[in-house]
């Protein structure tokens, strides 16, 4: 009988390799989670605020919230669907992808690797 498999009781599965570094501005605390949550099981570093970062992700639907400037990283802007007015102010200023929250939610790994991947 062989070795016990990953996924196996008592088996950790190997550690994934930091794909980046993800910023997150998201004072939601539950649907930033989700967000964070998503991100690490996919292998990105993810730290709440500041800018030191290969990508930066903003929640544009919370107006006390500042838009970072990025230093070079691109930024990924989320804003309610409703409020096409932050959509065109983002993308006006300089934002590289502003989707819809709902977007966000079902394919936040997947627009990151788009965005850092220069796709």
């Amino acid at each position: 009988m062989g070795a016990p498999g990953i996924g196996a009781p008592g088996v950790s599965p190997p550690p994934r390799a930091v794909v980046a570094r993800v910023a997150l501005h998201c004072r939601d605390l539950l649907f930033g989670s989700k967000v964070e949550g998503a991100l690490r099981a996919a292998g990105y570093e993810v730290a709440r605020g500041g800018d030191a970062a290969d990508l930066v992700i903003v929640d544009l639907t919370d107006p006390d919230l500042p838009w970072p400037e990025a230093a070079g990283a691109p930024r990924l802007g989320f804003y309610s669907h409703v409020d096409q007015e932050t959509r065109r102010r983002a993308e006006e200023a300089g934002f590289d992808l502003v989707v819809p929250r709902s977007r966000m939610n079902r394919e936040g790994p997947a627009l990151v690797d788009k965005l850092l991947s220069g796709g």
